[in-house]
């Protein structure tokens, strides 16, 4: 008897599985499906949840080719197949052929995309494969098929057509030269029109965006209801992110619909379609005490937009495949404090901005740039912090900054402590120290440029008219 062993095949994906088969007189045990030892070897932990037979009464039944959408693993439990595999997916591999005799000592892993085929060689076989999605009539519009007996094929069937037994459909299938292939799944970006969003749409022209009109997080039936079989990733750019509103009655639920339950509604969409999500986090999430912030820290929110951040950060890590990138001081497209403050410069004023809250400006480019470079890459699952990197300032620092590079005085803004600033308004608390660690993102081959640099990019870009750069 030998050991299980998994063999790779023609078809990127197409996995074959040797499983050791124990007789006695009684007959034979095997381990069909034993999810611990086979992803140790590399099968992929694809989550089947239906188990479907189908018992083939006379040699020569045959059917196929059929690619579903979804993965599934093939085996024979009484009987003998000839099985044969087209790749029928988007790319390079359109076509590639695979055959595999099957016993019940073999199973194959077919991955989505992949059509399936099979022809029975003794009588009453009977095969068997598990699914990582439950069948549905409606899922049949999203199959590709190839007929079984196309000649560009190649599949050298034992028993001849004339002999066998087949489905008036499975007759009637296109040729390999008229399929239109599979397409790969997509990437999903939630939130149609923050900085984040429109950076990373410009990185991933293919992705899907859904605003609040299609996927609003604060509606569980909107979320139930959303069709993710065409995905599979999830990029949560979604939040309420009005840090002082949130302080308020309306604000206050606002932010934890969004914020917390709304990403809690998200992940348990991505655990039931085993889809990987991103999600983005913040350094409000901690209390601001610490000089610098690892990935460790444990959290300290400070005011309620903190708080409902942590909750949605709570709710993202029980995702098995998931990526929480926490971030801090995001400068893109759109309203943001640079964009603010050059106008400030433009118009000749000169503002007072607190100097005792330290961190680093987050250009959106970068922060997309590192979200692409960790789904890319193969980096483990977990939270990443990912900032520009550089020395960390004060906001009123920022500001100086902005004004000197839009041609005016640096001195013509004013620190101001945090106390001084607020006094009279209702503002959140806001962490003093917003400075993150950059070690764990960097280890994956991913260095954040200098927020300075960037800072002097995009001041040239954005705003080239509000005052002479130097």
């Amino acid at each position: 008897m030998s050991d299980l062993r998994i063999e790779t095949t023609a078809i990127e994906g197409l996995l074959v599985l040797h499983l050791p088969v124990h007789g006695d007189s009684r007959g034979w045990f095997k381990e069909n499906w034993q999810r611990a030892k086979m992803t140790e070897l590399g099968l992929p932990d694809f989550g089947p949840v239906q188990h479907n037979i189908s018992f083939n009464a006379a040699r020569g039944t045959t059917r196929g080719v059929h690619a579903e959408p979804w993965d599934k693993l093939v085996s024979v439990v009484t009987g003998h197949i000839l099985g044969g595999w087209v790749d029928l997916r988007e790319g390079p591999g359109f076509g590639t052929v695979v055959t595999v005799d099957i016993g019940p000592d073999k199973a194959v892993f077919v991955p989505r995309g992949v059509g399936n085929s099979y022809q029975s060689l003794q009588d009453a076989t009977t095969y068997t494969y598990l699914v990582n999605q439950h069948w549905s009539a409606a899922a049949k519009q999203h199959y590709t098929y190839a007929n079984v007996y196309d000649p560009a094929l190649g599949i050298d069937w034992p028993i001849p057509r004339d002999q066998a037994e087949l489905s008036e459909a499975d007759q009637n299938h296109p040729m390999l030269a008229d399929v239109t292939p599979m397409k790969p799944r997509r990437t999903l970006i939630v939130g149609a029109g923050g900085q984040v969003s429109r950076a990373l749409q410009r990185l991933l022209p293919d992705a899907v965006v859904a605003g609040s009109g299609t996927l609003d997080l604060t509606s569980p039936d909107q979320v139930a209801g959303f069709d993710f079989s065409g995905f599979d990733t999830i990029i949560n750019t979604a939040a309420f992110t009005s840090v002082d509103a949130a302080e308020t009655a309306d604000g206050r639920r606002m932010a934890w619909q969004l914020n917390a339950t709304g990403v809690a509604l998200l992940a348990e969409a991505a655990r039931a379609h085993r889809l990987r999500l991103v999600h983005i986090s913040s350094d409000y999430v901690f209390d601001g005490t610490q000089p610098e912030h690892d990935e460790h820290e444990p959290f300290a929110p400070l005011g309620v937009y903190g708080q409902t951040k942590a909750a949605g950060d709570l709710a993202a890590a029980g995702v098995p495949q998931h990526w929480i990138v926490r971030t801090s001081w995001v400068v893109g497209e759109g309203r943001n404090f640079v964009a603010t403050m050059a106008a400030l410069a433009a118009k000749g004023a000169s503002p007072s901005v607190v100097d005792d809250q330290f961190g680093r400006l987050t250009f959106a480019d970068d922060l997309a740039a590192g979200i692409v470079h960790l789904l890319s890459s193969g980096a483990a699952p977990g939270t990443y912090n990912l900032s520009n990197s550089g020395p960390e300032v004060s906001w009123a620092q920022v500001a100086a900054r902005v004004f000197e590079l839009c041609g005016r005085d640096a001195s013509d803004v004013t620190p101001v402590s945090t106390a001084d600033y607020a006094a009279g308004k209702l503002l959140a608390p806001r962490p003093a120290h917003s400075g993150l660690a950059l070690g764990r993102i960097i280890a994956t081959g991913f260095t954040p440029p200098d927020a300075d640099a960037r800072l002097v990019d995009w001041l040239a870009a954005h705003a080239p008219a509000q005052g002479k750069m130097r």
